[in-house]
Parts: structure tokens; sequence; C-alpha cells
């Protein structure tokens, strides 16, 4: 049975259209027409039902699609196994959350190019749901992200990576630090800079310190990216919500102070390492899986 012939099938099973699955497949309408018909010969049935402009498997083509996402996939990992054995796995190609990206893209870049100079590393940054479809899709190799946003699942192998402490942090010569005692009615009284914060740490702030602490109340500088956060917090009256451990060059040098807020924050991050199940792990993902565990460790 033609590999080719399952995978222009479930393009058209995906897409619902000829001519989207033929652009996908890069081939024409024509050529996606006649490799459908050749399965249907093969196979002794009609796999799909053109009903006017729309297209229905019937019950033959739902149970071909079934099956034929299975044998693609193996015949996906046993190239890629091939490749790897041959010595193809010097890359990698991660994707970062907003907090594991803070820590981790740094020393991830120095630590590659100065010990392995040979590896091809790729980082990729964006919203928990297009990273997983990045996964999913075999464009990553592996996500670092917020075990908070992820929903288990069967495809999904998660590892956690453990907690990590968050706190209000601002610079060092905020006027909130001249006070007696730290509320979160006077943080409010300033900008709070944070990244997308999941629903778990949400309802852990808001069952702390009352609805004014919902972040979608509370945030009014929000982005993916921790560092220019931490640096619009070092250049104004903003305050920072997060992982410490991501302001801590700013925190050691006495630029950055972390707020003793009372009552003292409980809310902690939760990060994961995420790969997708039964898929080969690359030598080079084997030392990147070590490196973020070290790095976690020590954060």
């Amino acid at each position: 049975m033609n590999i080719k012939h399952l995978e222009h099938l479930l393009a058209l099973a995906d897409t619902g259209s000829f001519s989207r699955a033929a652009e996908q497949c890069f081939i024409t309408q024509s050529a996606l027409s006649r490799s459908i018909q050749n399965l249907e010969e093969e196979l002794g049935g009609k796999l799909l039902d053109r009903i006017g402009k729309r297209n229905e498997l019937t019950p033959l083509g739902c149970e071909v699609v079934v099956r034929a996402r299975r044998i693609v996939l193996e015949a996906s990992e046993l190239q890629r196994s091939a490749e790897l054995l041959q010595g193809g796995g010097g890359q990698i190609r991660v994707g970062l959350g907003s907090g594991p990206g803070a820590l981790l893209t740094t020393p991830l870049l120095c630590h590659a190019a100065g010990q392995h100079p040979d590896l091809r590393v790729s980082i990729t940054r964006g919203s928990t749901e297009l990273q997983l479809l990045q996964l999913r899709a075999r464009q990553l190799d592996a996500l670092v992200i917020d075990a908070y946003r992820v929903a288990p699942a069967p495809d999904l192998h998660i590892t956690s990576l453990g907690y990590q402490p968050a706190g209000f942090v601002c610079r060092a010569d905020h006027p909130l630090l001249q006070l007696p005692c730290v509320g979160i009615a006077d943080v409010l009284r300033y900008p709070v800079a944070s990244t997308p914060l999941s629903d778990e740490v949400a309802r852990l702030l808001v069952a702390q310190y009352g609805s004014a602490a919902d972040p979608q109340r509370m945030v009014t500088l929000q982005g993916e990216e921790v560092a220019s956060l931490i640096a619009a917090v070092e250049r104004s009256l903003a305050v920072y919500l997060g992982i410490v451990a991501a302001a801590r060059e700013g925190l050691q040098t006495g630029r950055l102070v972390q707020l003793d807020l009372q009552p003292a924050q409980r809310a902690q991050a939760h990060f994961a390492y995420i790969t997708l199940q039964g898929r080969t792990e690359a030598p080079a993902l084997t030392w990147f899986r070590g490196f973020v565990a070290q790095v976690f460790a020590t954060a």
C-alpha cells in the first residue's frame, strides 16, 4: 500500500476539500483525485461520497482514516529513527513558554554555542495553544511550558519540572518600599506587569487577595517576554508579578527588590517538559532534557 495515497486521503479528510488538500500536499487536484481512486481500487470500496460540493467519508473511509493516521505516523517515525541512527540528530526545535523562556533561552544558547558548536538550536515562542499545535504537527521536538495551561492527553508525555516561587518585584527606589507594610491595595496603585497567567494561578490570587487581584483586572502591562517586562519595571514604577527567578540578575545587583507583601503571596508557577508519546528521542534532545532539568533544579 502506498503511504502517499494514505497521506492524500488524510489531507482530504482534514480539509474537506479537494482544492485545499491538493494545495496542502503540493499536487494538482487531478493528481489527488487519481490517488484517491487508486486507493479505492486497492481496497475494493468507495472511501468518499461526493454530495454536491461536499465530500463525506463513507463508513469504509472513516475506518481507513483511523488506521491511516497510525500507519503514516509509524512510517514517519521509522524514517526519523533511521535518520537519527545515521547521525542526523544534531538539531533541536523547542518551544518555550514565557517563564521557561526567561530562565532557559540565554543559558541554552550560550551553552550550545560554547559546548556544542555543531548543534543546531531553534527556539520558538508563542502561546501555549499554538505551541501544542506545532508539537503535534512535529514542527517542534519538545516544549517547556506552564503545566497549568496543558490538559492531559493520550498523545502527550508530560514531565513535571517542579514549582517556582512567584512574587511581586519592583525597582530599588520604588515608593512602595517606604511603606511599613505593603498590601495588595498599595501595589494596585501602580501598573502591574506580568505574562498571561493560568486560571489556576488566577484562582489562587483571588482566593488570597480578593477579586481586585484577578489578573484580568490587576495586570495592566502584559506580554510573553519576561525580560521586556522586567526592563519596564526597572525604568518605571511598574511592579512585576511572576517567577522570582526570572528577575534574579536585578535582585542580585540590587537594582530590583522583591516586595514583602502582606499576607505573603503563596501562588507558584508549575512548569513541565512535554514531548509526544512514542516519538523517538534524538540524541541532542536527550542532552536538552538533562540541561533543562539542571537549570530548573538550580533556579
